[in-house]
């Protein structure tokens, strides 16, 4: 059974972030495929929601299309079991608590186990609130992933100890998105995260290219990069999964040696 710490054994690991069903399901797929083919070492999944808060224009506009299209959180794990055939390495979801709790928080972790999703983040739950999600995971054996902000300052460390999975780190104030610079001190968030856990880590939002993802990447054990690639789907629609191959080659070739 693969495992989230899979990602994380050969070197530094790329994490994908791709919009389920933007523009459909179909393309979501061929994605998927795209992505592990060429070096994505994990990927999240992210369900559509009608207010999804931490998301900046590129993939809110990506969550807008995939529900315009009439996807919902059935067809997206009916989604997964077909590409679960094909595709090995470890998948989570990101979504919002609405989500979950609308389809029921047990039955959705339940599903999300049975057809081979490791992993849940949900942005919009703060660290104090994660009960309400925890026991369902645990008993299912789904890692709840938690994430440290630059605002998390003195949580960071209780953060940390409680971390399951992956650490996500948010490299910038904000919602998603790509960014020219990013000027948060991650180093100090990094080190304050690595004093109290053995837990990975990766960096996230606003990573854009290779060049960023290669300074980030010095800084923790892996990157996350999303609205890149929602950005590469909105350009070249159903016809997107070669150029996101292309693009996570990049990504990755530029942190291997690290």
């Amino acid at each position: 059974m693969t495992e989230i710490a899979d990602a994380f054994r050969n070197g530094k690991a790329f994490i994908a972030f791709v919009t389920c069903g933007d523009p459909d399901l179909g393309t979501t797929e061929s994605v998927i495929k795209s992505l592990a083919a060429n070096g994505a070492d994990l990927i999240e999944l992210g369900i559509p929601f009608s207010d999804p808060t931490a998301e900046g224009p590129v993939i809110q506009g990506a969550n807008e299309r995939a529900l315009a299209g009439g996807v919902t959180t059935d067809t997206i794990f009916d989604m997964v079991v077909r590409v679960r055939k094909d595709v090995k390495i470890p998948m989570v979801f990101m979504t919002y608590a609405n989500v979950v709790f609308s389809y029921g928080t047990e039955r959705f972790v339940k599903r999300c186990a049975e057809i081979g999703i490791q992993g849940l983040i949900l942005p919009d739950v703060p660290f104090e609130e994660r009960e309400d999600f925890a026991p369902a995971c645990e008993k299912e054996g789904l890692s709840l992933i938690s994430m440290v902000a630059p605002t998390s300052a003195d949580r960071i460390s209780m953060i940390a100890k409680e971390a399951k999975g992956f650490v996500y780190v948010v490299s910038s104030l904000g919602v998603t998105g790509t960014r020219t610079n990013i000027s948060t001190d991650v180093g100090s968030i990094t080190a304050e995260i690595r004093k109290n856990t053995d837990v990975p880590m990766a960096i996230g939002f606003g990573i854009s290219g290779p060049e960023q993802a290669r300074k980030m990447a010095v800084h923790a054990d892996g990157v996350i990069v999303g609205s890149a690639i929602v950005r590469l789907v909105e350009k070249h629609g159903r016809d997107a999964a070669g150029p996101i191959g292309e693009f996570t080659k990049s990504i990755k070739d530029a942190i291997s040696d690290l």
